[in-house]
């Protein structure tokens, strides 16, 4: 590798019908206050190894899609080396008014709004805000006396024990503490979530009081489970920074990293640009999602760590950059290479790794477990997959996905916006072939 100088709750629910003062010091930015450079002309793909003919196969690949009418429209984005080689947008923003797609069209992150939530925990875990074996109530009291759910009696109430342990910071940071989404499960504590409206509280710290009323769903550490743990994260945030979530990301994350089309909401000013959400119907004809996640109109009173954000293709990529240069973006660091190692290493115990546990495509299993708000593929050919040794990647509910590849130092950003259902296009893992059978100079 070359050394080189990255509203939710109406969504999921959708998707389950288918499936600071100086002393603060967090991302340095350059001298002049600017935010980091990205030198978004294209690159001839030889020239870091990549055949311009086979990546044609990427091309035709979602041109299909297109055509076929699976999605809309798309948008990708490769690099290599810091480069960008390869650079596309397809079809259509909405269908409707014939809008091309364009390159610098927002999209709904959802769940790719995690891997950011991580990076905001790990700068404050650089400022020794917290450690990964710290017991979750040290900075949520009100999980202190959490119950766990260890079944149901034979009038359907829960029975309850004591957790073997408090669930902690890693778990938390893992989706093995203990919590569920209320979305895509049908367990007594998924119910009462539901009931709860979780995920309609109007503010974080509803959420949390919520929460603190609900048991556990299983022993902490036990399991792997999706679940809102992410959300959790944003509120702990908040509490441990003094800032909104939106703010601290805007000030530590977006403005540094030059992300200047990503936050929680779309301005006025740029709605001409936010793509349409569509989905499936029950003729699984691909028709609009018209309120999908809510309208992102304005700053949400409850943003969501776990799936809120809206970004560009670009500006994902340099996020996606940040973590793949250990932590810095052409000479504006974020975090250090050891936060973005521990953040991108796989922390699953192998008992959990038996493909029992999983969420859509993305499989637990022999060769691929979980970091802190990421997958991790620690052995690539033992979980079937071509990328390089320590990729770690993630998805969102309307189809978006990113991969970082540290091995062949590789960066992709892949963007479309319909909802993930079981008869979604594969694209996800149809291009990751797509893309490695176009690199032939690896050493390059």
């Amino acid at each position: 590798m070359k050394a080189r100088t990255s509203h939710y709750a109406m969504a999921l629910g959708f998707v389950l019908s288918f499936a600071s003062g100086a002393a603060q010091v967090f991302g340095q930015q350059p001298a002049n206050n600017g935010p980091a450079t990205l030198d978004m002309t294209l690159t001839k793909p030889e020239s870091v190894g990549f055949s311009s003919e086979r990546l044609e196969r990427l091309h035709a690949l979602m041109q299909q899609v297109v055509e076929q009418k699976q999605l809309p429209g798309a948008v990708t984005l490769l690099a290599r080396h810091g480069k960008v080689i390869d650079y596309r947008a397809y079809g259509m923003r909405d269908a409707a008014s014939g809008a091309p797609m364009t390159l610098d069209t927002i999209f709904r992150a959802f769940s790719m709004t995690k891997p950011v939530t991580g990076v905001a925990m790990m700068l404050l875990y650089e400022q020794g805000k917290w450690l990964p074996s710290d017991p979750i109530s040290k900075y949520i009291p009100e999980f202190a006396h959490l119950k766990v759910c260890k079944g149901v009696d034979a009038a359907g109430n829960m029975i309850l024990e004591d957790p073997i342990h408090p669930p902690t910071m890693q778990e938390l940071m893992t989706h093995t503490a203990g919590f569920v989404y209320g979305f895509f499960g049908n367990t007594p504590v998924d119910k009462e979530y539901q009931k709860a409206g979780v995920f309609q509280s109007k503010s974080l710290r509803e959420f949390i009081d919520k929460l603190a009323k609900i048991p556990l769903a299983y022993q902490p550490g036990t399991k792997w489970v999706y679940s809102a743990s992410m959300d959790i994260q944003g509120y702990i945030v908040e509490k441990l920074s003094g800032q909104t979530l939106p703010d601290f990301m805007q000030e530590h994350i977006f403005r540094p990293l030059g992300m200047k089309d990503s936050g929680f909401y779309v301005p006025a000013d740029k709605r001409g640009r936010f793509v349409t959400v569509y989905r499936s119907n029950e003729k699984g004809e691909v028709v609009p999602a018209p309120g999908f996640g809510g309208e992102y109109a304005e700053q949400p009173t409850m943003p969501s760590g776990g799936g809120g954000m809206v970004t560009t293709a670009e500006d994902y990529l340099r996020f996606a950059e940040m973590l793949a240069n250990g932590g810095e973006l052409n000479g504006v660091r974020i975090l250090s290479p050891a936060a973005v190692h521990l953040m991108s290493t796989n922390h699953l115990a192998p008992n959990l790794l038996t493909g029992e546990f999983s969420i859509g495509a993305q499989v637990m299993r022999p060769g691929l477990g979980y970091g802190y708000d990421c997958a991790v593929e620690f052995d690539p050919a033992e979980a079937n997959l071509p990328d390089g040794r320590g990729t770690f990647f993630w998805d969102g509910a309307a189809g978006t996905w990113f991969w970082i590849d540290p091995t062949n130092d590789v960066v992709f950003v892949g963007m479309v916006q319909r909802v993930l259902g079981p008869d979604s296009p594969q694209v996800e893992y149809q291009s990751r072939p797509a893309v490695y059978q176009a690199l032939l100079n690896p050493k390059k």
